[in-house]
């Protein structure tokens, strides 16, 4: 297939840039969609810097049909879509539940009612591990079955699964993929683009913020649960593992002729690391002695959760290249990058574009 244009809605976010550079990188043409609620340009800016291809956004609101539907309409040669675009705070689900379900079940209705409508046949969904809830089954594969999600932001992971299900029980010539994201941290070794949040909640932004010294002291939520240290276990993978199985996904559905549209998948490296852990990963790579204190668990956070990643090997032949090192050597590397540029901008007009 000559035409290979995706779209890729949150664009401008974290593993959406990132995701961006792999598409260009195996040669795919992309477009963005992103209303910078949480993205920034300052993303594409960097995907420019490392492709040399400059990315058009739409910065629009995929929960109004009209300006999904003009996307479409202004994009006919589109072959494939890649759907980040979401709220994704744990915490903020908790406090403001009816804002995460119009926003992030009605963006994907309306993206697959014009996927349908336009005959754009291969739909990836971000998907996430928070599906399996406080699941006792570990590592977990694609067949463990959801427990009761702890969040209305899980909920709306699993509900958005259900929807694509049902969509493509009776949409054949459409392919979907659900890629179930376990923790992606760490940035493009280039340091152009990384995770840019003005006040994080995912845990290395906040570790890395802590080491430059724009947060006095970083907060582990709990460390009374039945973990070998008693703090969370997670799997963390490298975004751009993750991003890599984005485009693996794209590939594996523009050739498929089996049966079975709809299939689900870990992005996970396999491995549990506890809070502390990483802690500790962060202090050797990067010899800085982090602040820290012991706090209360956050509402919304399961005990433990890793990925079995054997599906994905199976399927995209997809294997994550970065260690644990590398994860925080690159985090790091953005963290001092980003601060520099932003100390470099601090009183000119310029500095509003990282926000």
């Amino acid at each position: 297939m000559n035409n290979k244009k995706i779209l890729v809605t949150g664009g401008c976010g974290y593993i959406g840039s990132h995701t961006i550079v792999d598409l260009i990188e195996h040669g795919f043409e992309v477009i963005s969609a992103d209303n910078l609620s949480t993205g920034s340009l300052r993303m594409l800016e960097g995907v420019e810097q490392i492709t040399g291809k400059k990315i058009k956004n739409y910065n629009v609101d995929l929960s109004k049909m009209d300006y999904t539907e003009a996307i479409f309409i202004d994009n006919p040669d589109m072959v494939g879509i890649i759907h980040f675009a979401a709220f994704k705070s744990v915490p903020e689900s908790v406090a403001e539940p009816l804002a995460y379900y119009e926003n992030n079940l009605r963006s994907l209705i309306n993206l697959l009612q014009c996927a349908q409508r336009f005959g754009v046949f291969h739909f990836v969904f971000s998907s996430s591990c928070s599906v399996y809830g406080n699941t006792t089954a570990l590592p977990v594969s694609e067949s463990t079955p959801m427990s009761e999600a702890q969040s209305p932001y899980g909920r709306t992971k699993q509900m958005g699964e259900l929807i694509c299900r049902d969509v493509a029980s009776v949409w054949p010539e459409g392919n979907i993929a659900l890629l179930r994201y376990f923790n992606p941290v760490g940035a493009h070794p280039s340091a152009h683009i990384g995770e840019l949040q003005e006040k994080p909640e995912n845990l290395v932004p906040v570790i890395t913020q802590t080491a430059i010294g724009k947060r006095d002291q970083m907060v582990v939520h709990g460390n009374d649960y039945k973990t070998r240290d008693g703090s969370c276990v997670r799997d963390y993978v490298h975004v751009m593992d993750s991003a890599n199985a984005h485009t693996r996904a794209l590939e594996y559905m523009l050739e498929a002729d089996d049966e079975d549209n709809c299939i689900t998948l870990n992005l996970g490296t396999g491995n549990g690391v506890t809070v502390l852990e990483m802690i500790k990963a962060f202090e050797q790579v990067s010899g800085q002695k982090l602040n820290y204190r012991i706090g209360d668990r956050r509402p919304g956070d399961v005990e433990a959760v890793y990925a079995n990643n054997d599906k994905a090997k199976e399927v995209l032949g997809w294997e994550p290249k970065y260690d644990l090192n590398a994860m925080m050597d690159t985090a790091w590397r953005w963290e001092q990058a980003i601060t520099k540029e932003t100390a470099s901008l601090v009183g000119t007009d310029e500095v509003s574009r990282l926000n």
